[in-house]
């Protein structure tokens, strides 16, 4: 049977909601509720097999896969059960990983450090996911790197800049290993559902004036969001959103507070502002509940399998197919309609080659 070895950088919300739903969609005949793409490329949820995982929290290092994902401060709901996996959690490098206020949340743990790039290698893992936290711009890079040395592909949800980095990208072109990012687009997060409004509003003949989306959140990735990844959150998520206009108005798109008791829950608030027939002023207020966790889940899924179908096919460097349909800041922007054509081309294998 098919198989995707998959090594995880950070064991924290996304990662739980990452592992339940492996084994929540083992069965994919029954029109499964949450996935986009069951069958993506001929490979399924299932087809997925966790054989590394990295952190440095001690509530985490050391413990099974299966247990770590619900080890505090991890809030994400259960919503599946986890059978013993055999993947011991073991202690990352710190570097920036931990910094500001996140670090009140994460105990760090006084095991020594792993060699990452053995233990990818002996591991036989195939592709790397980046689950570090957004203002580890230094310690997202490292694993690139060690991605780099251990010969995997890279999956980087992170804004750290790896995939927009030419030199990081020459370096995985040329070792011919896939290369996907950079910061994760959720499923029904603000950014990607705030670019479909504009879009919809913009095919309707509606000039657009102005716009904000403000996002509020509890959990550690929020936190992170509104401390030290803050400007480069906003300026990623500014940007993605101003790519749905075909001209330029007046858009700010990010994050405004921390809300320790939201948990991994987070609200977003749209606005729209513009002019329809007879130059008639509309404006447009919205609300969006979500939770973050598994928010990532379907799409860290696609992710994976176009990671590993390129390595079948010995494609190396960018995939800007996967990237501009699954993430903010992908090196080449597109609009949600096309990236969704640009990915069915590379299933059929007329893109990224």
């Amino acid at each position: 049977m098919p198989e995707i070895r998959v090594a995880l950088v950070g064991v924290g919300n996304c990662a739980s909601a990452l592992v339940q739903g492996v084994y929540k969609y083992t069965d994919i005949n029954n029109s499964p509720i949450g996935l986009v793409h069951p069958n993506l490329g001929g490979y399924t949820p299932k087809d997925i097999r966790f054989v590394a995982a990295f952190d440095v929290d001690e509530r985490k290092v050391g413990k099974d896969l299966s247990e770590a994902i619900f080890a505090e401060p991890n809030t994400t709901p259960k919503f599946q059960e986890v059978p013993y996996i055999g993947v011991e959690v073991l202690r990352g490098p710190l570097l920036d990983g931990v910094g500001g206020p996140l670090a009140e949340l994460v105990k760090v743990s006084d095991e020594p450090e792993c060699n990452v790039v053995d233990v990818l290698r002996r591991s036989g893992a195939e592709v790397v996911v980046n689950l570090l936290p957004s203002g580890a711009m230094q310690a997202s890079r490292w694993y690139a790197e060690a991605s780099l040395k251990a010969g995997c592909a890279f999956i980087n949800a992170t804004p750290a800049p790896i995939v927009n980095d030419p030199h990081m990208a020459g370096q995985y072109r040329k070792m011919g290993l896939p290369l996907v990012g950079d910061d994760l687009m959720d499923q029904v997060g603000a950014t990607v559902i705030h670019r479909a409004l504009l879009d919809f509003l913009v095919r309707r003949g509606v000039r657009v004036l102005e716009t904000y989306q403000l996002d509020v959140g509890g959990g550690a990735e929020a936190l992170e969001t509104l401390t030290r990844a803050k400007d480069a959150k906003r300026e990623v998520k500014t940007a993605a959103v101003k790519s749905a206009l075909p001209y330029a108005a007046p858009v700010v798109a990010g994050s405004t507070d921390y809300v320790k008791f939201l948990g991994n829950r987070r609200e977003s608030y749209f606005w729209i502002r513009g002019l329809y027939f007879g130059e008639t002023e509309l404006s447009l207020d919205i609300k969006l509940r979500t939770v973050d966790g598994p928010n990532a889940g379907s799409v860290l899924l696609d992710a994976i399998r176009c990671a590993k179908i390129a390595l079948d096919r010995g494609i190396g460097g960018p995939l800007v197919s996967i990237s501009a349909y699954a993430f903010k800041n992908p090196p080449e922007r597109a609009p949600l309609e096309l990236a969704e054509k640009w990915l069915e081309a590379f299933l059929r294998g007329e893109r990224d080659s």
